[in-house]
């Protein structure tokens, strides 16, 4: 073959190769939204780190240490998390302020973990309408799971409903001719307890003789305790944050009343509940789990015990490590984190949204064995599962199956 002929032949390979290379490029460009970039991922959160919910603060501490320790080890596809976490004193228009300031001068790429129910309903049209990711919210409302309407906000938490359709499982099954007290927070939290139970107790409403509510402003819930005893329930049930809860269970032993007592998850703590209630007036006591309980022997020697104990020790040592509060900022942080791998080179707010809507039975150190999490682009709930657990001696004790809120009632 002539000589000019080769040329010709090697120029045009170099330019189909410089085009492939050129189109490889293209296609492996890295995508950014506002709050993101080569070396840094901006989040904010909101939490109570004071105020009547301050024992929640421990939630935004341990979501800070996870990141911490992402960073030191090199961040997530080399970026570093930029953590921006503001105090709301649970409040509503606090956390409507707070959230215009992490979107609007912080200019994260998203809102993750913001605690409250009252709180995320305050800012959710909001940041629906910014479309800003408002991913794994810290509360357990129902509505959190609402994907047509508010397409960027997504729970983590087993939806309050689920939780106390267990609840009234368990008394149907095991008690029933139990007569029923309810105590409840006055607001969307406590609102949606008491729904979930009265739709697993539709069978029977009757059962349910008194109910009680409270204000989070009320600096004591002694008095509404002391009517729902009047009207000589069997059971009573307190969905209460840790606080309330606490108070509550101590006033029951006060007054040496011996019902059988359920707590709601949000307040099973053993450091910011059990513990200050008094252990002699804990005893007994039953609540509902999905993630593993430090001071439970049974997980001695566990490798996600033992990671989340690490962090603690190395990022968080001021901090019970039997706070149920604590594992909760771990296990959520420890979600997103996997998002975030997932997301790539591609941190849009759209690729954040689409990532977190597809994990499929993705387990964590820190749950329950039996217990993942699973979403959809129709399913906003990643968590669905819990099972039954009782307070004996200094600890949680887990009893029965792992059940599906999916499945209870039906």
């Amino acid at each position: 073959m002539p000589k000019p002929t080769r040329r010709r032949l090697a120029t045009v390979f170099l330019s189909l190769a410089v085009v492939a290379a050129t189109a490889g490029a293209a296609l492996a460009q890295k995508k950014y939204d506002t709050g993101a970039s080569d070396t840094e991922i901006r989040i904010g959160n909101i939490v109570p780190y004071s105020g009547p919910a301050s024992a929640y603060g421990v939630v935004g501490k341990a979501m800070a240490a996870v990141f911490k320790r992402v960073n030191d080890d090199g961040g997530i596809n080399g970026r570093k998390i930029n953590f921006i976490s503001y105090d709301d004193a649970c409040s509503p228009p606090k956390a409507v302020e707070q959230a215009r300031k992490l979107i609007e001068s912080d200019e994260v790429l998203l809102l993750f973990g913001t605690l409250g129910t009252a709180s995320n309903t305050a800012i959710q049209k909001y940041v629906n309408g910014k479309k800003v990711p408002q991913l794994f919210v810290a509360t357990g409302a129902t509505k959190w799971n609402d994907p047509k309407t508010f397409p960027w906000t997504m729970g983590w938490l087993p939806s309050y409903q689920s939780e106390s359709r267990i609840y009234a499982k368990y008394l149907t099954k095991e008690k029933p001719n139990a007569k029923i007290a309810v105590l409840y927070q006055n607001d969307d939290m406590g609102k949606d307890y008491l729904k979930g139970l009265k739709d697993g107790l539709a069978a029977d409403p009757s059962r349910i003789i008194a109910e009680e509510s409270y204000e989070v402003a009320e600096p004591t819930i002694d008095s509404h305790v002391v009517r729902l005893k009047s009207s000589n329930p069997d059971v009573i049930i307190l969905f209460t944050t840790p606080k309330f809860g606490a108070q509550a269970i101590k006033k029951v032993g006060e007054m040496n009343w011996k019902p059988v007592t359920i707590v709601s998850n949000v307040s099973a703590s053993t450091a910011t509940v059990m513990r200050p209630a008094g252990l002699e007036n804990s005893q007994g006591v039953m609540s509902a789990a999905y993630a593993k309980d430090v001071s439970d022997p049974q997980w001695a020697g566990d490798p996600g015990i033992k990671a989340f104990d690490d962090l603690l020790a190395k990022y968080l040592p001021e901090v019970n490590r039997a706070d149920a509060s604590a594992m909760t900022g771990y296990n959520m942080a420890t979600t997103m984190v996997e998002v975030l791998k997932r997301c790539g080179d591609d941190l849009t707010r759209s690729n954040v949204m689409k990532q977190a809507a597809s994990l499929k039975q993705f387990a964590q150190g820190g749950l329950l064995p039996g217990i993942t999490l699973t979403t959809g682009p129709d399913d906003f709930q990643p968590v669905e599962q819990l099972q039954l657990m009782q307070f004996k001696g200094e600890r949680w004790q887990l009893f029965g199956d792992v059940i599906s809120g999916e499945l209870v009632g039906n």
